[in-house]
């Protein structure tokens, strides 16, 4: 169909015209736009209508896109840790036993991070994220120099939540002695976050069974007294269960939600290994998670035997896609992550009427965007939302011919290579491929030289 012209206000002059063969705005009830332009103005969509249209009535305005392109919205990211594992990425073996990659790989990493390290490994994960077409993420809590993160977000251009390492665990690095040190380590996000027009300071915890009760509640207590989100890990592997089954006799989400910790306002990582209690306290609470599928396989954690996300969705519980760490999921590509996502549950369910590729990309945009709280902002492209649009050149080869359902095609066929131009809040972030406001060669040159250094320090060699 042609576009027709949306509510918006024409008077503002656009600052930019994103025009695509076809839009998918991700919103509720919508069918694809065709020859469509979106104009943004001030980092916000303010209309959306037929290109020659606004084209005609903006003559002056700069363009993006156009012919052989599709626009979807920004994808949303929910699980990625920024920090750590990029600049070893895709070095832990693949086939180490159950929590030797964390403890004898990731921490050590982590704790021989400098400032300068969080800074470039934040840029370089958020430089490919951009890249595949996803302008905001979700930071998973491993941060030991949140201030250096930020500037990595700012480097790049795009949106997200940050926080810091929240565990009180005896003896490890970066974690608090104490319930109070912790917070303090989130407060400090907030206060550095405040005002900022993209990237929003979310409460994190390092989750698992590393963390007091007494930490998680005052966590969760802080989360609501701020208006925010907080996220943490929960059950990506059985071994959660058996902590808390040993230690307070309930399986994890069952204690949490005894403890209040759980609500509207919590964005689980993972969630995997969840038994009928614990799923049934989550959708009472209104509790999100974010679903991290390339992790769980390449880390053989038991999701095409124990994952019920799916049917948590079905029974109205709210579901993000993120892609976790760069050793786990490996690559930050959401669509791809989307692809695998639907995959999974028709293969699990023996049922291929089973959450299809709409569904799934549902829960890479405006569902993601529901789950962590933020639908009125990201998640879809419409009238007062911020500009995150995605622009996936429908000219490679995978795009021919056309599918008359772009969403199979897009889904089914691409990923985040096919992604040509991003624009996160009205400014293109990406162009033909590349970043705009940063130098992706220069950092990778800085990005050799600090693995060497990193491998040495923390001992990895």
């Amino acid at each position: 169909m042609t576009a027709a012209p949306t509510n918006g206000s024409p008077a503002t002059p656009p600052e930019l015209l994103v025009l695509a063969d076809t839009v998918l705005t991700m919103e509720p009830g919508s069918t694809p736009l065709a020859n469509a332009a979106i104009a943004v103005a001030d980092g916000r969509i303010t209309v959306i209508g037929p290109a020659s249209e606004l084209q005609a009535a903006h003559p002056d305005a700069p363009t993006i896109g156009g012919p052989g392109h599709l626009a979807i919205p920004g994808l949303i990211n929910a699980h990625q840790h920024l920090t750590g594992d990029r600049l070893i990425r895709s070095m832990i073996p693949d086939d180490l036993e159950p929590g030797r990659s964390i403890f004898e790989w990731a921490v050590p990493a982590h704790a021989a991070h400098t400032g300068d390290d969080d800074e470039l490994s934040a840029t370089l994960s958020l430089i490919e994220a951009a890249c595949n077409g996803v302008t905001f993420t979700v930071e998973a809590g491993t941060v030991a120099h949140p201030d250096r993160v930020l500037a990595g977000f700012d480097a790049v251009g795009v949106g997200g939540t940050l926080g810091s390492w929240g565990w009180d665990v005896s003896g490890e690095p970066w974690a608090g002695d104490t319930v109070d040190e912790v917070l303090d380590r989130q407060r400090v996000v907030q206060e550095l976050t405040a005002g900022h027009v993209r990237v929003d300071g979310w409460v994190t915890l390092v989750g698992h069974d590393l963390m007091s009760d007494e930490l998680v509640v005052a966590a969760s207590d802080m989360a609501r007294r701020n208006d925010t989100g907080i996220t943490f890990h929960l059950s990506p592997s059985d071994s959660d269960t058996a902590s808390y089954l040993e230690r307070t006799g309930k399986r994890p989400a069952v204690h949490l939600d005894d403890l209040g910790a759980l609500g509207s306002h919590v964005l689980l990582g993972h969630g995997v290994h969840l038994g009928d209690d614990e799923l049934d306290r989550l959708l009472s609470t209104d509790t999100a998670i974010a679903y991290c599928p390339w992790a769980y396989l390449r880390l053989g954690q038991g999701v095409t035997r124990a994952g019920r996300h799916v049917e948590f969705i079905q029974r109205g519980g709210r579901v993000a896609i993120g892609c976790d760490a760069e050793n786990a999921g490996d690559a930050i590509d959401v669509l791809g992550a989307t692809a695998l996502a639907a995959g999974l549950a028709k293969d699990m369910a023996m049922d291929p009427t089973a959450f299809g590729a709409h569904a799934a990309l549902h829960h890479a945009t405006l569902g993601a965007a529901d789950a962590l709280g933020m639908a009125d902002e990201i998640g879809s492209i419409a009238v007062g939302k911020r500009a995150d649009i995605a622009l996936v050149d429908t000219t490679r080869p995978e795009w021919v011919p056309l599918s008359p359902d772009p969403v199979l095609q897009l889904v089914w066929a691409s990923d985040g290579r096919s992604v040509r131009h991003v624009v996160s809040s009205g400014q293109v972030v990406v162009r033909d491929g590349e970043p705009t406001l940063v130098d992706r060669a220069a950092l990778a040159i800085d990005a050799r030289a600090r693995h060497h250094r990193l491998v040495e320090a923390a001992g990895l060699g």
